[in-house]
């Protein structure tokens, strides 16, 4: 995989994780704990996590077919 490729991948999971995870956390806070209230440590940790190992996965398992 390229690197522009990879560039490329890494932002569009980026931006949908973080901003799915943004919304879960905040639904998750307003129906538990009755505050609507962001976690975004969490939300951007898991978002690079993801958007790194995600298209890492794609290149590995489209090289070996």
């Amino acid at each position: 995989m390229k690197i522009k490729e990879f560039l490329i991948r890494f932002v569009i999971v980026f931006a949908v994780v973080f901003v799915v995870n943004a919304i879960v956390v905040y639904l998750w806070n307003l129906i538990v704990h009755g505050e609507g209230a962001f976690n975004w440590g969490l939300s951007l940790t898991l978002a690079i996590v993801v958007g790194i190992i995600l298209p890492l996965t794609r290149a590995m398992t489209s090289k070996e077919k």
